[in-house]
């Protein structure tokens, strides 16, 4: 199936500003690269991880869009969503689906978080280790949403995920990963021996992502995945949420809801520094609270008060 590319330059202050417009219009996925590249040896940034910037100062940005999708008319789009940018250099063509998103894949090799949990793209055969019986083994396509256990906000996730396992809390117990993009934490809970998981995320094509990774690995019928306004309203004995640390602290009251007296709370995508403001803001209903750090993101976990 092919796509309409759209490719332009930009400098690293203003991506953040492009990337928003191109989003706000309906595209699909996002990369960036060096403008200063060599083709032959350019290395993208694929989905770059939550709060990640570029590390070039002069970016060429690259944006998706549905075949069909009229360029004339996705330019005054672009312009109406963020006048003050520049799209007049922006430059279109044709591509098929296979230039794009399983391009990463070729270099993402099997990963193992803390003792039993491993996630493992489709192209890669199992390591020895991961036949295991006791293995929790998560077959991912990662597709065009965040998520794929790279980042180390995810990591942060998944091994406070396997941890919770190896004390039992995790069997059988209903889990909400709030902001599941590619589903990668749901499904590991699932796979850990959670009973039921719900996703929920404001991008419609990390819900694709998540219900066609839940069928792949036979969860299906074990994962629902909303939009954040259709979500039912309930509490979980186990939340886990790899959102900003903005939205973190905006959404306090919101999550502290969804954990039920005595559950457990995970929270990422926090950057060293930020955590202390979010422990601040989940004090006043949550006990426990705790932070650890990888790299420079912190995740913050808490028991929620009875």
């Amino acid at each position: 199936m092919p796509f309409l590319e759209l490719t332009l330059p930009c400098s690293e202050a203003q991506q953040p500003r492009y990337e928003r417009a191109l989003e706000d219009v309906g595209a699909l996925a996002v990369t960036l690269a060096d403008a200063h590249a060599d083709a032959p040896d350019e290395q993208a940034i694929f989905e770059p991880g939550v709060g990640e910037t570029p590390l070039w100062r002069e970016l060429r940005l690259t944006a998706l869009f549905p075949a069909g999708t009229p360029p004339t008319l996705l330019l005054h789009a672009l312009g109406a969503a963020d006048a003050g940018l520049d799209w007049s250099q922006a430059e279109f063509r044709e591509v098929a689906d296979q230039d794009w998103e399983r391009a990463w894949m070729d270099q993402y090799e099997p990963l193992r978080f803390g003792a039993r949990t491993w996630i493992v793209p489709w192209n890669r055969d199992l390591p020895a280790e991961a036949e295991a019986a006791d293995a929790a083994v998560v077959r991912l396509d990662p597709g065009l949403a965040f998520g794929s256990g790279t980042h180390p906000t995810t990591a942060l996730c998944l091994q406070w995920l396997d941890r919770l396992a190896g004390e039992g809390t995790l069997q059988g117990a209903r889990v909400l990963d709030f902001g599941c993009g590619s589903g990668i934490l749901a499904l590991a809970a699932l796979k850990l021996g959670a009973a039921h998981a719900v996703g929920v995320d404001n991008d419609p094509q990390a819900l694709l992502a998540t219900r066609d990774n839940a069928g792949r690995n036979g969860l299906g019928e074990r994962l629902d995945a909303y939009l954040p306004q259709d979500e039912p309203a309930a509490t979980y004995p186990v939340v886990v949420a790899n959102i900003l640390a903005s939205a973190l602290v905006q959404l306090a009251d919101v999550l502290g809801a969804r954990v039920a007296p005595g559950g457990r709370l995970a929270m990422s995508g926090i950057l060293a520094g930020q955590e202390d403001e979010v422990i601040g803001r989940y004090a006043a209903a949550f006990d426990e609270l705790r932070s650890e750090r990888h790299e420079d993101w912190m995740l913050v976990t808490g028991v929620r008060r009875r």
